[in-house]
């Protein structure tokens, strides 16, 4: 078979040609396969899959990719089954710790997005193509790579065309984004799908845990069940907006869920690629004149010219051609190295002051800050960590207390979205400047407000009709919701109203149907015409008994929660029989 990591190359004739052969060869064996031509092409005329309201760039940037394909099994096709190895093939085997951090994206997901169903082997198989399982599982202890896994500059030519987005704090690049990483996200990109896999409190596109996660998340983007074809080569094509690229990630897909095993990390050759395209050791250039490893012609002594041979000297009677000088050739460009910015010494706070959220509910603004140097400049790539203190069991997004953020090339870091806890109240997000000799913290200041409502209905069939001085049967229940879910802990008021029109008034009635509140003292003394409530754990409310002095008429009960949910009702009271 080929080498066991093939060279990655750019979308062309050859990528075609070897998608198109493999396919062929997987549909003659007559085995179940992921790969579905027509639906494919389909899904490649919508927009893939892109930051949270953005369809465009893809992940990748349609960056190169690896373009071997698994070897095809069957009689006629390698190695007949039975005489493969019961370890696995080589082709089969994913470094170990790449393979936990597939396993444990896959864990994750199917907590935390269950509809998506997303496998670990989809996983596999783009981090395949994308960086042959980072280098071959060349990762430290917590699964970071060595050093950067950089794609090519995506500058217009052949690529991309992606201005630089992150101040070279990902890619080294200030001019141009590249990808970066084992599942090679552009950073852009990754500024909004960014996952911490590994529970470390930061979000870093060269640790796989934290990368396979991203990459798990962003193939679940706009609702998608992967258990779906069209969802699923919706999801690939997001990745990297070319058929071949699709084939290829399905062929390695469908041969990982029927043929993969672990190996040790760095047990496997490192894939190799194309000069120029970043991320891994080009291969050398070839000999050249002029070039090293190149023979030069030898030179005449000092002051001696060449001369034509004369004849019978004993040379040719051809003349000696004088030696020539290899055209200069033109060395490929290369990034600059990032350089290492100003350090910050401050944070300013870029919010309008207190941020509030009712309890429940996901806070519309979040904290922000921006790093600045000793001269007010913006300082790109400084380190703050955001923590939310209180009583009142806010968290961020995905339930950490504590994130760290890396600014961007404006200095702004933004903390992940805040989810309000159950407990209304004050609460503290602190931001603070590491890496300073003294670490600068603000106090951002927030309140969670009462749980609310904007939809009260009635649920009972209580006659709210009643004689003077007599108590209407029964007992009037209603419901609140939020977004259509029940919304428990809401405060309410019932206010018994007169007349049987708003123009009566909103004021409580001076007399009446009314409630009693509870108590020891007379009836007399417990008569209220406004009662405040509160809903129940499943939103729902169920008013005391309501009773009547000697007062007829038409008169109106209005209950309205906090949210501003309202429900008016009418009540008639009759004379005595």
């Amino acid at each position: 078979m080929a080498a066991l990591f093939g060279r990655r190359m750019r979308r062309g004739a050859a990528s075609t040609a070897v998608a198109a052969a493999a396919m062929a060869a997987l549909s003659a064996s007559g085995a179940p396969s992921a790969v579905s031509e027509q639906p494919a092409a389909a899904a490649a005329d919508r927009p893939s899959a892109g930051a949270p309201g953005q369809e465009d760039p893809s992940i990748t940037g349609d960056s190169p990719y690896y373009t071997e394909l698994p070897d095809l099994k069957g009689p006629g096709r390698n190695d007949p089954p039975d005489e493969t190895p019961t370890t696995g093939s080589a082709e089969s085997g994913i470094p170990a710790t790449v393979l936990d951090a597939y396993r444990k994206a896959e864990a994750s997901l199917a907590a935390s997005n269950p509809r998506c169903r997303v496998p670990w082997e989809l996983l596999a198989a783009i981090g395949k193509v994308e960086s042959g399982h980072a280098r071959g599982g060349r990762l430290d202890a917590d699964g970071t790579t060595p050093s950067p896994i950089l794609g090519p500059v995506l500058n217009g030519v052949g690529f991309a065309n992606i201005s630089d987005t992150d101040g070279g704090a990902y890619d080294g690049d200030t001019l141009h984004d590249r990808a970066v990483g084992p599942m090679q996200f552009i950073p852009q990109t990754w500024e909004s799908w960014g996952r911490d896999g590994n529970g470390d409190g930061r979000r870093d596109p060269n640790n796989i845990y934290d990368a396979a996660l991203a990459a798990g998340s962003y193939l679940c983007a706009h609702d998608r069940d992967l258990t779906v074809e069209r969802d699923l080569h919706q999801a690939i094509l997001g990745y990297n907006r070319s058929q071949e690229y699709l084939r290829t990630v399905l062929r390695w897909y469908d041969h990982y869920r029927k043929d993969a095993h672990e190996v040790p990390d760095g047990s496997q050759p490192a894939p190799g690629a194309p000069a120029g395209t970043g991320g891994t050791t080009p291969s050398p250039d070839p000999v050249r004149p002029g070039r090293p490893g190149t023979p030069s012609p030898s030179p005449t002594e000092p002051g001696k010219p060449d001369k034509p041979n004369k004849p019978g000297d004993g040379g040719s009677s051809k003349p000696t051609p004088p030696p020539t000088t290899p055209p200069p050739t033109t060395p490929p460009p290369t990034t600059p190295p990032p350089t290492t910015p100003a350090p910050a010494t401050r944070l300013v706070d870029l919010g309008d002051g207190e941020f509030t959220a009712p309890a429940g509910e996901r806070f519309a603004d979040r904290p922000a800050v921006r790093a600045e140097r000793a001269d007010k400049k913006p300082a790109a790539q400084a380190k703050v960590r955001f923590t939310v203190t209180g009583g009142t069991g806010t968290t961020f997004e995905g339930g950490a207390t504590t994130v760290t953020v890396t600014t961007k090339a404006d200095g702004v870091a933004k903390a992940p979205a805040l989810l309000a806890g159950g407990k209304p109240g004050a609460l503290t997000v602190k931001a603070t400047l590491l890496g300073t000799t003294k670490p600068v913290t603000l106090g951002l200041r927030g309140e969670v407000t009462a749980p609310r409502a904007d939809k009260l209905v009635r649920t009972d069939e209580t006659e709210l009709t009643c004689e003077a001085g007599a108590t209407f049967e029964g007992r009037i229940a209603l419901t609140a919701t939020r977004d259509g879910e029940a919304a428990p802990g809401v405060a309410a008021t019932a206010t018994v109203l007169a007349g049987a029109d708003p123009a009566d008034g909103e004021k409580a009635a001076d007399k009446g149907p009314y409630f009693l509140t509870p108590g020891d003292e007379p009836a007399e003394d417990r008569r209220t015409r406004e009662l405040p409530l509160t809903t129940d754990a499943k939103g729902n409310l169920l008013l005391p008994e309501l009773h009547t002095d000697d007062t007829t008429g038409t008169f109106r009960l209005r209950v309205e929660t906090t949210g501003g949910a309202v429900v008016v009702l009418e009540l008639k009271v009759t004379e005595a029989a």
